[in-house]
């Protein structure tokens, strides 16, 4: 009769020689020890990198809540000032700086004396005299030179009939100076009340004898709209100076029959202001042919009598 198998018995087998003496077997102790296991240098590391991942889920939950805290009150949403920014804000201000500066300047300058005129030079001057000038400028000495207005000193000069043009310029720190042209006479008319001198533009602006070398201008009604007269004008304007010092008078009855008398005597037919310059040219070597009359009134075929 066979005698039952005790369970006490069975469960405690012993272990195996293969497991016992298995060298590659790791303990739980083993396992334990070697997790453990960490260098100062590495824990360090280990730590700082914590750190900084919890900083920065900080900063992360932080910005969120005050960006939800933003949409939630409407309030403008603050960041920091970039540094472009901060260099147009430096901009700005030395840009105001110098602007108040320059406009303090020009303020001093303009209301008070520092740069006044206290030096009125003219220059360009012939036959009219330094005080006609001056006494048109009509600026008080002492006047600071922002003050002046040179365009209305210009038409004061100007509205003297012997200027025929007129500069004025500032001079810092105290000069106004005034560059004049005259007017230069071409042709001169007998008045009653005496010769009356023209130049090129036909304006009537002196009664005075006339320089040597004018000639008379025997005209109807002498003036600057004239055609007679602007006709009269342009051919002798158009002469060779040489030519045009031996012209003693000129008749211009009409646009068409034009003639210049000349000093010895001569007579040159001109006829119209067509080809005036080739008529000038003509006449310049015409005149050394010897004759009495001298048509040049068609250029192409000029005749001496």
């Amino acid at each position: 009769m066979t005698e039952p198998t005790d369970p006490a018995v069975e469960a405690d087998e012993p272990e195996t020689p293969a497991e016992a003496d298995d060298p590659t077997a790791e303990s739980p102790a083993d396992a334990e020890s070697e997790t453990d296991f960490e260098g100062p240098r590495r824990r360090a590391r280990r730590e700082r990198e914590e750190r900084r991942a919890a900083q920065a889920r900080a900063t992360a939950i932080e910005e969120a809540r005050r960006e939800a805290k933003r949409r939630i009150t409407g309030a403008p949403s603050t960041k920091k000032t970039g540094r472009g920014t901060v260099r147009g804000l430096k901009v700005l201000m030395w840009t105001a700086l110098i602007s108040v500066i320059v406009v303090g300047l020009g303020l001093l300058l303009y209301f008070t004396p520092v740069m006044s005129a206290r030096n009125i030079v003219v220059v360009g001057l012939g036959a009219l005299t330094q005080d006609e000038v001056t006494n048109a400028v009509a600026v008080e000495p002492g006047t600071p030179l922002l003050q002046i207005d040179t365009d209305t000193v210009a038409e004061r000069v100007a509205a003297i009939r012997r200027v025929a043009s007129v500069r004025v310029q500032r001079e810092y720190p105290s000069t106004l100076r005034v560059t004049v042209v005259e007017r230069v006479p071409v042709v001169v008319k007998d008045y009653p009340d005496g010769p009356h001198l023209f130049d090129r533009d036909g304006v009537d602006f002196a009664i005075a004898p006339p320089p040597p070398g004018v000639p008379y201008l025997d005209t109807q009604n002498p003036g600057p709209n004239d055609p007679p007269t602007k006709a009269a004008l342009e051919v002798m304007t158009s002469l060779r100076p040489e030519v045009a010092a031996q012209v003693a008078r000129v008749d211009a009855p009409s646009v068409a029959a034009i003639t210049l008398q000349l000093t010895d005597g001569r007579q040159v037919v001109w006829g119209t202001t067509d080809r005036t310059e080739e008529k000038a040219l003509t006449l310049g070597a015409l005149l050394t042919q010897p004759g009495q009359t001298y048509d040049v009134s068609s250029p192409d075929l000029p005749t001496v009598k």
